[in-house]
């Protein structure tokens, strides 16, 4: 299809001191796909939330200070964390977030732990309501790297925090070895 000398003449007339376009806008480059490792990662991580349950009660020890020891572990542990023997690595504020965010920040918390193979922590609940400050320790009780948890000493805030022990892989590895020395 040609066109005509008088379509052509007309265009030119119609475009007459037209100036061209310049391309000055940003074309985002498309997201790449996420690779395996990145989605396991992921999937990890929002399996850490599994664990907590808002129904599940646990027989926690609440005298004066709230604690908790996994079965299995050294009961010397808990001594340990009252006395701030263990010094938290990772800190985590839920100041003024609901229970949902609180869920969410937690879990997050605990995947760090584990990427970054960080034994104590320490979880600050603040004394507002006491809502956050009965229900962290139901959830953490339910993980299973959580070995164990108690009431933090005054200087990692005392009765408005708790410190917890997370199983490394050291620690991890650690056990395999005497389970190994006891079948022997």
């Amino acid at each position: 299809m040609s066109l005509d000398q008088d379509d052509i003449r007309l265009f030119q007339a119609q475009t007459k001191g037209v100036k061209k376009l310049v391309q000055d806008t940003y074309v985002a480059p498309r997201e790449k796909q996420k690779t395996r490792r990145q989605y396991n990662e992921l999937i990890q991580q929002q399996d850490t939330r599994f664990y907590f349950s808002d129904q599940y009660e646990p027989l926690l020890q609440q005298d004066q200070k709230v604690r908790y020891l996994r079965d299995g572990e050294n009961s010397h542990l808990l001594k340990q964390l009252r006395r701030g023997d263990f010094f938290p690595e990772l800190f985590l504020d839920l100041h003024g977030l609901t229970r949902e965010q609180a869920k969410s920040e937690l879990a997050a918390l605990l995947y760090a732990c584990e990427k970054q193979n960080v034994a104590c922590a320490s979880i600050m609940t603040g004394y507002g309501t006491y809502a956050l400050k009965q229900q962290i320790p139901r959830w953490l009780v339910q993980h299973p790297k959580v070995r164990a948890l108690h009431q933090a000493p005054k200087e990692w805030g005392g009765d408005a925090a708790f410190l917890i022990l997370f199983e490394t892989a050291e620690h991890s590895r650690e056990k395999n070895r005497e389970d190994e020395d006891n079948q022997k």
